[in-house]
């Protein structure tokens, strides 16, 4: 829909504004600060992407239409899920510009900016995963769109109510903050405890927004 193609210029927008005011101030290629902007502007602008996916299904009552057509629940969800991650795949591709512009007069540490691109992805489709969950337990899309900005933002400052704990609490919040994994990636560290955390993690919210879709048999 043209809505699609709106969101991704207002989303350039904010994000090469990001690239071209790091790039000036600190006059080099600072990757690991502009992807923790934009892992911000993924927070705020995914829960908007991801509230219509269900709620607009109850809300205009085509669920029915789904729930009594020849489709397993899992690939309802499923298939929402890759439009969703392909349409962020989409987002982020064209975002590629901005280091090319400056590999056009300096050298770039490609492994880096490609773990960096790989850390946003996952970053984003774990906020898509939360949110298709948020989307599937009501007919309300603002209240989706809200409700998945609470559970994203919760998850993100979990290091923060770590410290308050200490010891073994807090390292367990310090991984389970999905902030933290991407910043690994941001800095070039392609570690395999960061990729099985974000698939455990996308895995586990799809697994329970396909179980609240079910639900929708009982009602």
């Amino acid at each position: 829909s043209p809505l699609a193609f709106i969101v991704a210029a207002v989303f350039m927008v904010i994000v090469g504004d990001l690239f071209a005011l790091i790039a000036y101030h600190t006059r080099q290629a600072n990757f690991g600060s502009w992807f923790s902007n934009m892992a911000v502007v993924l927070l705020l602008v995914i829960p908007a992407l991801t509230m219509r996916l269900i709620a607009e299904e109850r809300r205009s009552g085509t669920i029915e239409l789904l729930m009594t057509s020849p489709i397993q629940d899992r690939d309802l969800v499923l298939g929402k899920f890759l439009a969703a991650a392909l349409y962020l795949f989409f987002l982020l591709a064209l975002t590629i510009v901005c280091p090319l512009i400056l590999a056009m007069n300096t050298k770039l540490e490609w492994a880096t900016l490609g773990s960096s691109y790989l850390g946003a992805f996952l970053l984003g489709c774990s906020f898509m995963a939360v949110g298709i969950f948020a989307s599937s337990l009501t007919a309300n899309v603002i209240v989706a769109a809200m409700t998945t900005f609470a559970i994203s933002l919760v998850l993100w400052l979990l290091p923060s109510a770590g410290q308050m704990f200490g010891g073994t609490a807090a390292d367990v919040m310090q991984y389970l903050s999905i902030m933290q994994h991407q910043e690994n990636m941001g800095k070039g560290v392609l570690d395999s405890s960061d990729l099985v955390f974000y698939v455990s993690f996308i895995t586990a919210w799809l697994f329970m927004a396909i179980r609240s879709v079910e639900t929708y048999h009982w009602r």
